[in-house]
C-alpha cells in the first residue's frame, strides 16, 4: 500500500465512522462494568479510563474518579489505584465518548496486508514490517493507526500494546507486545540501551566520509503556525547518531543511521543538520537551497532496517525488515545500489 492509499481509506472510514456516531447518539449512556483482562492488568485506574473513554476530556474523568462514580470491586479508587486481574471496574454513564474513535473501522485491505507485514511471531510478541503511510496509532484526526488494525487482526488476544513507535511515513521494524510482562521486559531494554537499530536513508546530495557522527542537542520546539519541529539547539538533549555511507549517485547517497539516543526524529534532523536531509522529508527539508532532482514527490525514504534486542528468555535476536516497492523504486529513480538489501 502506497501512502496515497492509506489517506485515501481513512478518509472513507472516518466518513463512516461519523455516520455511525450520529445514530449512536440517539442511545444515551449507561453504566458499564468492565472486568480487566491481561491487557489493562498493573494499569493506573486514571490511564485505564483515559484510554476508553475516548473523547472525554481528562479533568472530566479525573472529577467521576474523586465523586466516587468509578469503582473496583464495589470499593472507591483513586487515580494512581492499580488494577488487578479480574477486577471489576464500574464505569458511570459518560456523555461525550467518541464511539467513533473507539470503535473504528479498518479496512479488510489493510487486515490482509498486515498478514504479509508480519516478521516474527511468538507468544509474547510481533515483529512487524510497518509500510509507509500508516500511524502506529490513532488520533489528531486518525481514525486508527497500525495498534487498533491489529487488535482487530488479533480479537483473540487479550493484551496488545506498542513497545515503541515510527513516525507515520517512516517504514520498517516495530515490536508489538503480546504480554505485559514481556512489554515490561522490552521497555528495560529500551532504557538501558540495550536495543539496537539500524535504519537506512536516502538524503539529497553526496554525504561527507569523514561524517560518521553527528552530535548535536535537540530541543521540540513550536512555530508561529503551531506546526511543531525538533531543532539542534545548545539547550537542547544530548543526541547522537552514527552514520556510514551505503551508495553514492551524483545527486543522492544512501545511509545506514544507528541512533545512540533516542530523541523524537532525531535521525530526521541531524541529516538535515549535516547538510543532507531526507528525500521526502517536508518536515525538515530547507524551502531553499536544496535541489531537489526530480524526487520532490518522492514518499519520506527513512526505514527501520534493523532491530536487535533479547527476547523475555534471554535469547539474543535480531529482525531485518525489507524495503518495500516504493522505496525499492524511488531507489531506482535516484541511481543508488540496494543490492544488499
Amino acid at each position: 500500500m502506497t501512502i496515497k492509499q492509506f489517506k485515501k481509506q481513512q478518509s472513507s472510514d472516518v466518513n463512516k465512522n461519523e455516520a455511525k456516531q450520529e445514530g449512536a447518539n440517539k442511545n444515551p449512556p449507561q453504566v458499564k462494568f468492565v472486568t480487566i483482562t491481561e491487557r489493562n492488568e498493573f494499569q493506573r485506574v486514571d490511564n485505564f479510563l483515559i484510554s476508553l473513554l475516548k473523547g472525554v476530556p481528562k479533568s472530566k474523568i479525573y472529577r467521576i474518579i474523586r465523586k466516587g462514580e468509578v469503582r473496583i470491586n464495589k470499593k472507591r479508587c483513586k487515580p494512581e489505584t492499580k488494577l488487578v486481574l479480574e477486577d471489576i471496574v464500574r464505569i458511570p454513564p459518560v456523555f461525550g465518548v467518541d464511539e467513533a474513535k473507539a470503535k473504528a473501522i479498518v479496512s479488510v485491505s489493510l487486515l490482509n496486508f498486515l498478514d504479509t507485514a508480519i516478521i516474527y511471531e511468538d507468544k509474547s510478541l510481533l515483529v512487524i514490517n510497518k509500510p509507509a503511510g500508516l500511524a502506529v496509532h490513532g488520533g489528531s484526526g486518525i481514525s486508527y493507526g497500525l495498534i487498533e488494525a491489529l487488535r482487530k487482526r488479533y480479537p483473540e488476544t487479550q493484551f496488545l500494546e506498542l513497545v515503541h513507535r515510527l513516525d507515520r511515513d517512516t517504514s520498517g521494524c516495530i515490536l508489538v507486545a503480546k504480554k505485559r510482562s514481556a512489554l515490561r521486559c522490552f521497555h528495560q531494554q529500551f532504557r538501558d540501551d540495550e536495543v539496537n537499530k539500524i535504519y537506512h536513508l536516502a538524503v539529497h546530495g553526496k554525504w561527507q566520509k569523514h561524517r560518521k557522527c553527528v552530535d548535536a542537542p535537540l530541543k521540540k520546539n513550536e512555530l508561529k503556525s503551531g506546526e511543531r519541529i525538533v531543532v539542534v539547539h545548545q539547550e537542547g538533549k544530548k543526541s547522537r547518531t552514527n552514520f556510514k555511507i551505503l551508495s553514492l549517485s551524483e545527486h543522492f547517497t544512501l545511509v545506514e543511521a544507528k541512533p545512540i539516543t533516542g530523541r523524537t526524529h532525531q535521525i530526521r534532523v541531524h541529516a538535515a543538520f549535516s547538510g543532507c536531509p531526507i528525500v521526502g522529508d517536508e518536515k525538515y527539508i530547507p524551502k531553499e537551497g536544496v535541489a531537489l532532482n526530480g524526487m520532490g514527490k518522492a514518499r519520506l525514504m527513512l526505514h527501520a532496517k534493523e532491530i536487535h534486542f533479547k527476547l523475555p528468555t534471554g535469547e539474543k535476536v535480531s529482525f531485518e525488515a525489507p524495503y518495500d516497492d516504493a522505496f525499492k523504486g524511488n531507489l531506482n529513480a535516484m541511481k543508488l545500489d540496494f543490492s544488499l538489501d
